[in-house]
Parts: C-alpha cells; structure tokens; sequence
C-alpha cells in the first residue's frame, strides 16, 4: 500500500490497541504502544531511501529483504527495543505484542496488490503479489479515516476500529473472490496461457490483464464481466543478440527483469548507435506503457546511457538519460586517471 494507507492504519491499529487492558490502563504504555505501532507501520518501507542513490537499486531492492521473515522479525525487536530505552515504564511484552502486529500487518497488505512483496524471503525467492488491491485503495483509505474522525469526536477508539477493520476483512474476502473469479473466467478464454498477470483499478468492476501464451502477450482490461483486449504482441524471448547481450550488462536492466515477469524489448538503431529498450505491459495508463527500461549503446556496443523507472514525458525521458550519459563520461575519466 502507499504511504498514506499504512500511516492511517498505524493510527487504526493505535485505536485497537485501547482494546487491550494492559495498554488501556497504563498512560506510560498506551504512548510506548503507539509509537511501536506509528513506527511498526512505517518500518518496512525504510528501503525507499534507496530512491536517493537511484532507481536500480530501489526496484531491485523495494519490499524485498525489508519485508521478508528475517526482517520482521528484526523490526519487531529492534522497535520496542529503542522505544523501552525512553518509555522505560511500559510493560515491554505488550509494547512488542502490538508493534509486532504492525509490522506483519504493513507486509500482509501489501501481498493484495499487484507490486507485491517478498515476503517469504528467505525460504522463497519470489515477488508474491495477488493483485486484488489496489496500491492506494480509497476505501481502506477513508474508511481510516472515518474511523479517525470518530475517534476525534469522542467514539470509543477500540470499538471503532474494531468495527472498520471487521469491515474491512469483509471487504479483502469480497476483492479476492473478485479477482478468482476473473481469473477463472480468463482461463476458460485461455487454456494455454502461461501465466495470467492482473492488477486492479480505482474501479471495482475493472482489472488491468496481461495473459501470457506460449506465442503471445495479451493487453485486456476486465469490466462488467467481459474481456476487452486491447493490443497483443509476440512472446520473444530475450535473444542472444549481440546488441541486447550487451545491453544486459546494465545495472538498470537488470534491476528492471529482476522485478518485471511481463515485458516486451525492441531494438532501435539511432545516429548514434543502439537503443534497446523493455516496457512492462502490467502497467498500461491512457494508451501508453509508462514503467520501461531505454539502454544506450554507441556503435562499439559501449553503454553511454540508461534508465528505468516510470515516465509520462518523452522531453523528461531525455534529461534522464542526459543525465545518465554525464554521469557514465565523468565515471570513465575518474577511472582513467
């Protein structure tokens, strides 16, 4: 989920937390408990400072070891660990108890949409993502927010957000028997296919679909029960072309296929040389493919340029690489003296 949806959860979990005797009667623990919870809910997204070293590293990198086993673990330890130091009051069992909660709550949503998590890391390398919530959801978001409003007014935290959350559980058995359902019925439409790649929209009604054949990717959305395909493309491979080969040894390419299972590449020769270029298909807005990778080669199959990452602009997509191609000389000349 975004940012916004997990900081509202840590307040709705807060409100929950009233519910517990131990917290409810100690002024002390009720403050140490929120702070794990506020923390909790944050904590596993502390890899978007990645963002500021480069986009490489953070796709590569974004809800990959930060939410796995091992570092929920850690978080729920490490958290209540530095909170006791200022709250050292607080019953410490509670304080883990709810910030643990958290955590794990903050990884389990964000498996329902369509980015996914590694959350089975290190017994399962793989993104899992089930693809029935949205990134930003607006009723999880408001239905918090509702929640918070009451809480502001005078409602009982607990039982409020003992309420939306009962809801809310409701709400995540109806989006994933939805989501089955398309699924069944896209499977009908395609018995062959190989993989079927889904991913929700701000409407219920409507799925983004990319269904992989043996020979084929399909570009569908799903609405009011029907199929409605919207371009396909041949399924190649990656070749052993010596264009594309040198194009791999990218860092940004390879952080690209390390997290996009549905992608078409094309090569396109320019004055200057080659650009190879990778467009995910999962993520089709107005009639365009905005999450790509673009390599830059010059004639000898040198890089001089890359990027990936999301873009609406093709004169933002050229500063980008201008950028890029700047950096790669000033590294060549740093290396060479």
């Amino acid at each position: 989920m975004d940012t916004a949806t997990h900081a509202v959860m840590g307040v709705g979990i807060s409100g929950l937390a009233t519910l517990d005797p131990v917290v409810a009667e100690s002024s002390v623990t009720f403050q140490a408990v929120v702070l794990g919870i506020i923390i909790g809910s944050q904590a596993p997204d502390l890899d978007t400072v990645l963002k500021m070293k480069n986009n490489a590293s953070y796709i590569t990198n974004h809800r990959g070891a930060t939410h796995s086993i091992p570092a929920v673990i850690l978080w729920s330890i490490l958290i209540p660990a530095v909170i006791y130091i200022i709250f050292p009051g607080a019953d410490l069992f509670n304080l883990w108890l709810w910030t643990f909660l958290a955590v794990i709550l903050h990884v389990f949503v964000d498996i329902f949409n369509a980015y996914g998590t590694k959350a089975l890391e290190p017994f399962k390398d793989r993104w899992i993502a089930l693809g029935a919530i949205n990134i930003f959801d607006p009723f999880i978001f408001f239905s918090h927010m509702a929640g918070i409003l009451f809480w502001i007014l005078g409602a009982h935290p607990g039982y409020t957000f003992l309420i939306i959350y009962g809801i809310l559980v409701v709400y995540y058995l109806w989006r994933m028997k939805a989501r089955n359902y398309v699924i069944r019925r896209v499977s009908k439409l395609h018995p062959h296919a190989t993989h079927i790649f889904i991913s929700p929209t701000y409407r219920w009604s409507e799925f983004h679909l990319v269904i992989r054949t043996r020979y084929h990717f399909h570009v569908a959305t799903w609405k009011k029960k029907n199929i409605r395909y919207l371009e396909s493309y041949p399924f190649e491979p990656i070749p052993a072309d010596p264009i594309v080969q040198a194009a791999l040894e990218d860092v940004n390419l390879t952080a690209f296929l390390s997290f996009s299972p549905a992608y078409r590449w094309e090569v396109k020769e320019t004055v200057h040389g080659y650009d190879v270029i990778f467009t995910d298909l999962r993520y089709r807005s107005a009639g365009y493919y905005p999450f790509l990778t673009i390599v830059q080669l010059d004639q000898n199959l040198n890089i001089e340029g890359s990027y990936t990452g999301w873009i609406f602009n093709l004169k933002k997509l050229e500063r980008k690489l201008e950028r890029s191609r700047s950096h790669k000389k000033k590294t060549q000349l740093l290396n060479a003296t």
